[in-house]
């Protein structure tokens, strides 16, 4: 095999005559501009294999950055994000096979990784919270931080952080996601497809498995162990308080030696991966900004992606598995509890203690400033992940044959309670949303019916009540906070431990978790308490509301349907251009989905009355309040407005039924039918030549027209029927068009646009077509026809002035 440099020397002697590092890297650096994407990472992987760590060392920096990008977005890298399999499938895969967790890139890490070398790491990168506490000189809770902090020498341009290689490599592959990159994408981009997505299920899979233990890396010494932790000296940094000290410090200081426990020395690499996914991807807001973020004038200083929120729920999916594979712990008397292994520990505290709190304010977050747009999908799955961690159980009950939802075993209650606020408070904000959302989109309600069949399982509504009456039991005192993670499992163990705690260890935890992330003034509002109901019969009526609107309008959708099937090609009379636009884009997805729509609703409304305890005479008296604001006729009456010489003119009832869906006039194009864009079925050319033929017979004869109109009599009501369009006046009565403007559409004008309809002109050719079987000339064709729509225009002039209103 020959090297990348074998023109400057031989491989057999490499290790004698090595190059300098700086010509290594200019060699690499020029590779990227001349080589092909494949060839270079061969290239790269036969250097990581046959060069010290010594150059390697020199490398690293640089390689980093180009494969992950800088970061200040300027370098975009390899652009992992965007690398699509079935658009690149060459590129996708060296990639992949390249940054895989046992790739060439891994064997360089741990192999710096032994010789401790240290690299520096931007504070002012790291997420707002992490970087205001650290320039402030208060020393972040989490460990990952500790002891890493490198003040400026002089001259120096700011704090940095000294990672070893393995954090180093990873919180650039982390930050990655993060960092905005003004990428022109011109195909849809597959988040769940990317490299970036796949790798990041690669490196969770690996050092955080649900089966057997963290692989060992490769071994670049016979008898020696990469160093697991930053060997800096301590910073005179304030703490918090009390904060836990990270497992890595717990076990590596109880071995006699390195080699005693192997578990114990490499649980650090799934615990650093952890750590700084959550910091970079949940850490962009602390409590105290979260309290203040409450405010709807405060800006927002980081505005989370739905790439973003996808990854996140990758991460909370694998934890859940991760944490669930825990295997119970056993009951003999010999077995004891110091003799579990430091990952089953992990294992056991990875979701409360590493992700809860900082996931909850990320989502708290989310649902406060995230758009009223379907992409609130993204969070809202991600939050139901978190939700149901016995959906990544080992243990798959089975489905009944009526396929009903499954039970929500007992031994989940801990979960629930110790996480009453994700599923309580967040549940309230999602009611908030749902209240302002349009629910006739089908994306929109099939959010509602998620959220509610998902808390609408089998006994996990009785769990969370269960959980509220704990936090709301008046015989604790619960002390007041001293740090932010003073509940830990370690006062009660896992979630999955086979210990019974006492009621009175349950309410503690419980109460102990509501404060410890809202605070000791913290009021809390009950999921099942009367103004949340008040809010769920609220969003009950606008299912309502949303239902019979879906039902009016596939209605008429199926009315247009039908008087534009065939047969109404022979239709000799003006076409019906006002009624093709409902107001809403139902039309354009189709009655499939209106039908799905009404299913998702129905569906929604049938949990949520479970899950509440709704009966059918609250929703019966919902409906009749909704019922009360149709006429008749069971059309929707208009809002409260008066008439005046302008039109219609609302009133604050009228702007408050507006704003509460609670009335809205018919959105109907009310303006001149001349002027309307030109139709599909019509022909482009004959509109704007029979416009301009019609306008100028309408200028020529405006006042004649004008003097047969308002004559009584026969000849007044045909010349009626053909030159005015009595419809918009009943139009004008449930508009707030202008009287004024009206008027000018309602003088009487010919109009010549329906012959450059498609189907008129087919039609015509049609019959003339027709006529010349029975020899039947085209003169004489026209002369019948004429005669035959004379006829018909005689009786429909007469019906027409019999229905017309009277003026006083």
């Amino acid at each position: 095999m020959t090297s990348p440099f074998g023109r400057c020397r031989n491989v057999e002697a490499a290790s004698a005559h090595l190059p300098p590092p700086s010509y290594l890297l200019a060699s690499l650096k020029a590779d990227c501009l001349n080589k092909p994407f494949e060839q270079r990472c061969d290239d790269l992987a036969a250097v990581i294999e046959e060069f010290p760590a010594k150059e390697l060392h020199a490398i690293f920096p640089w390689l980093v950055e180009n494969i992950f990008g800088s970061l200040d977005g300027v370098i975009l890298g390899w652009n992992l994000r965007f690398l699509q399999g079935r658009t690149n499938p060459t590129e996708y895969d060296v990639a992949l096979e390249f940054l895989d967790p046992g790739g060439p890139m891994m064997k360089l890490v741990y192999k710096l990784q032994a010789e401790e070398y240290r690299y520096d790491f931007p504070v002012s990168y790291l997420p707002g919270p992490v970087k205001v506490s650290i320039q402030e000189r208060i020393l972040p809770e989490c460990s990952l931080y500790h002891n890493k902090v490198r003040f400026p020498s002089s001259g120096g341009l700011g704090l940095n952080l000294a990672l070893n290689p393995f954090e180093y490599c990873m919180f650039y592959f982390a930050i990655s996601l993060i960092t905005q990159r003004n990428i022109p994408t011109t195909c849809h981009v597959s988040t769940s497809n990317s490299a970036y997505f796949i790798l990041v299920d690669r490196y969770l899979k690996w050092f955080l498995p649900t089966e057997g233990s963290v692989l060992p890396p490769p071994s670049t010494d016979p008898g020696g162990v990469p160093s697991p932790a930053p060997r800096s000296p301590a910073m005179p940094f304030t703490s918090y308080g009390m904060h836990p000290t990270s497992l890595l410090k717990r076990h590596v200081a109880h071995q006699p030696s390195v080699n005693a426990d192997p578990a114990s020395q490499e649980i650090w690499r799934s615990e650093t991966l952890l750590q700084i996914f959550v910091e970079m991807w949940l850490h962009h807001y602390s409590l105290d900004m979260y309290q203040k973020m409450q405010s709807p004038h405060i800006k927002e200083s980081f505005k989370p992606t739905e790439e973003h929120v996808l990854v996140i729920r990758l991460l909370v999916k694998h934890l859940h598995a991760f944490s669930n594979s825990l295997k119970p712990e056993p009951v003999s008397p010999s077995a004891h509890s110091h003799t579990a292994s430091p990952l089953a520990e992990f294992k056991r505290i990875v979701i409360p203690r590493f992700v809860q709190q900082k996931l909850y304010v990320f989502l708290q977050h989310c649902f406060g400033h995230w758009p009223l747009d379907a992409s609130f999908r993204a969070v809202l799955e991600m939050w139901l992940s978190y939700l149901q961690p016995w959906r990544y159980a080992p243990e798959k009950p089975l489905l009944s044959a009526e396929s009903q939802p499954r039970r929500v075993s007992e031994k989940w209650a801990p979960f629930v309670q110790e996480n009453l606020l994700m599923y309580t408070k967040l549940f309230v904000g999602f009611l908030n949303r749902a209240l302002r959302t349009d629910l006739v989109s089908p994306k929109n309600a099939l959010m509602v019916f998620r959220v509610a069949k998902v808390f609408a399982q089998p006994n996990l509504a009785e769990m969370i009540q269960k959980g509220e009456q704990l936090f709301l039991e008046t015989d604790l005192v619960v002390p007041p906070r001293q740090h932010r993670l003073f509940v830990s499992p370690s006062f009660g163990g896992s979630f999955l431990s086979s210990r019974t705690p006492t009621t009175t260890d349950i309410s503690f935890k419980v109460k102990s978790h509501v404060y410890s992330l809202e605070g000791q003034d913290f009021q809390y509002k009950q999921m099942f308490g009367p103004e949340v109901r008040n809010l769920v019969l609220r969003l009950a009526q606008l299912i309502g509301q949303a239902q019979q609107t879906a039902k009016s309008i596939s209605d008429h959708s199926t009315e247009v349907t039908t008087s534009q099937s065939f047969l109404s090609w022979f239709w000799f009379g003006p076409s019906d251009l006002n009624g093709s636009y409902t107001g809403n884009d139902m039309d354009e997805i189709g009655q499939d989905s209106i039908k799905k729509t009404d299913e998702y609703l129905e569906k929604a409304l049938e949990y949520l009355c479970q899950i509440f305890r709704l009966n059918e005479a609250q929703l019966s008296q919902l409906m009749l309040n909704w019922g009360a604001a149709q006429d008749e006729n069971g059309k929707k009456q208009l809002p409260d407005c008066i008439e005046s010489e302008d039109g219609l003119i609302l009133t604050p009832l009228g702007r408050y039924q507006i704003i509460n869906g609670l009335r809205r006039f018919p959105v109907e194009y009310q303006g001149d039918p001349e002027l309307q864009p030109i139709r599909s079925y019509e022909n482009p050319t004959l509109v704007r030549l029979l416009f301009q033929l019609s306008s100028a017979i309408n200028r020529r004869f405006a006042g004649s027209m004008d003097t047969l109109c308002a004559k009584e009599g026969f000849l007044g009501s045909f010349c009626r029927y053909h030159l005015c369009t009595p419809s918009l006046v009943e139009m004008a009565r449930r508009s707030p068009l202008s009287k004024q403007k009206l008027g000018q559409i309602q003088q009487p004008r010919v109009s010549l646009r329906f012959l450059a309809s498609y189907r008129t002109l087919l039609s015509l050719l049609l019959t003339y077509f027709i006529a010349s079987w029975f020899c039947i000339g085209p003169v004489t064709s026209t002369f019948l026809l004429f005669i035959g729509y004379l006829f018909y225009a005689v009786v429909m002039a007469f019906f027409t002035e019999k229905r017309r209103p009277r003026q006083s």
